[in-house]
């Protein structure tokens, strides 16, 4: 398994928990759940049982229902079915896919009160109606959401372990890398926004060094990711594939924020706001809110009504972009990491750091003003997150952020946004393809250090 962050926080719950809650494992399809779950049973534990609900047959499912109230016999009897023996506080019960059977979820409660084992859920889908019908989600479940490989994860993964440090190093000391090593970590970059954090199309490329594989492993998830449509958004399914398949198009629009009328002249957000809602928690797409009062509480200004909508994974977009073709050439992949044909940077380069700050545990948010009021002059800043600010005794400040992928730019968003809000505002951030710099408050990043904001 290629190296993930989230198994070190896996081996915090155990060590912290000691048996006393489970662990839900949350995240997008094919986004490695399972995996993680199996090779953490394999590795800390003296077994480990598995119980895939995708696939377990109605006996197995009617175990649980039969003695919820003799766990004794319920697991003799799984026990014996998988063939696994199980060892009180040495052994690890997966729930896999537990979405498909809500009553195991529920179950949990009991489970963890009887203490002879620890429980690990994987799941996605898990707001959806009919997933928690009936149930009571238990007080005893954690839950840890799994992204998409960041781009940490895939340095590790390409063997470059010095460059993953030393960027990291020289984002905290505020240093720019040597120029060679600056070239180098963004053509790292660029192959990360066209591969993804999928895993296993990252596992493609890390194997093959080929676009194309991964292409086509890529296509592969977008398809499962449609049939889920089919099969779990009832009555909305036009909807969710109409949001889904437009997101390159609004992404690559100068104004990102999504607009409804390009799918029907007659939409309304109140008529869509299920089919975003469904790709959120499928974990396929990453929602950002306008904020209209930026401060440090930026949620409570949270419009709904305006939104960006980002993939999750930067890859897929890539893909969703690429697929009114066959699959995708090597050819048109090397010619796009050579910025040779036209697919859209700001597209990509926005999306990436959207999964990077939603990966390191950031509400998504912007600040937009139209500039037709009154007084009002035109701005957008692309991000809001909170960080300490350094100037105010490191407590908490709002600090926009600008993306920008052309190496010629202007700042002129973060100039008005810092003259309107004043003192709510800390750390100025611009992302972008150059070396770092700071220039007072405002603070030039490239664009492979988004991960560590």
């Amino acid at each position: 398994m290629l190296k993930r962050k989230a198994y070190d926080r896996l081996c915090d719950w155990k060590k912290r928990s000691g048996g006393t809650s489970a662990l839900l494992i949350e995240g997008a399809r094919r986004v490695g759940k399972s995996t993680l779950a199996r090779e953490f049973g394999r590795n800390e534990y003296k077994s480990c049982l598995e119980i895939d609900f995708f696939q377990a047959p109605e006996e197995v499912k009617q175990y649980f229902r039969d003695y919820s109230n003799d766990l004794d016999a319920l697991f003799l009897y799984l026990s014996a079915y998988y063939g696994v023996e199980l060892h009180q506080r040495e052994s690890l019960v997966i729930f896999d896919e537990v979405q498909m059977f809500p009553f195991a979820r529920g179950m949990v409660k009991y489970l963890v009160a009887d203490g002879r084992y620890d429980y690990l859920e994987t799941g996605s889908l898990l707001s959806i109606r009919q997933n928690v019908e009936n149930i009571v989600i238990p007080s005893e479940e954690e839950t840890l959401e799994l992204n998409p490989f960041d781009f940490e994860e895939f340095l590790w993964a390409m063997g470059e372990h010095a460059m993953a440090t030393v960027i990291r190093s020289q984002f905290e000391s505020l240093k720019p890398l040597p120029d060679n090593l600056h070239r180098k970590a963004m053509a790292l970059f660029r192959e990360y926004m066209l591969v993804g954090g999928m895993p296993q199309p990252l596992k493609v490329y890390v194997d093959q060094r080929k676009f194309e594989p991964v292409d086509r492993a890529k296509r592969q998830i977008i398809e499962l990711y449609r049939n889920d449509v089919a099969r779990f958004a009832h009555g909305y399914e036009f909807k969710v594939v109409s949001v889904l398949d437009g997101i390159p198009g609004q992404l690559s629009k100068h104004e990102k924020k999504y607009t409804l009328s390009s799918l029907n002249k007659n939409a309304r957000m109140r008529t869509y706001e299920e089919a975003f809602f469904w790709l959120a928690d499928a974990r396929i797409a990453n929602i950002c809110f306008a904020a209209t009062d930026p401060s440090v509480g930026l949620g409570l200004s949270m419009s709904q009504s305006s939104l960006k909508c980002y993939m999750a994974d930067t890859g897929l977009l890539v893909t969703l972009a690429l697929s009114c073709g066959a699959v995708g050439e090597e050819d048109v992949y090397r010619a796009v990491l050579r910025g040779e044909i036209g697919l859209n940077e700001g597209m990509l380069t926005e999306n990436v750091v959207a999964q990077s700050l939603q990966g390191n545990g950031h509400r998504l948010f912007f600040y937009a003003q139209s500039g037709k009021k009154k007084g009002e002059e035109r701005m957008e800043v692309d991000f809001l997150i909170v960080r300490p600010y350094e100037n105010a005794a490191g407590k908490p400040r709002v600090s926009p952020i600008e993306v920008k992928s052309p190496r010629q730019y202007g700042t002129s968003s973060l100039d008005k946004f810092k003259k309107a809000f004043g003192k709510k505002v800390g750390t100025q951030y611009v992302l972008h393809p150059k070396q770092m710099k700071v220039e007072g408050e405002r603070v030039f990043l490239p664009l492979y250090m988004a991960g560590c904001l």
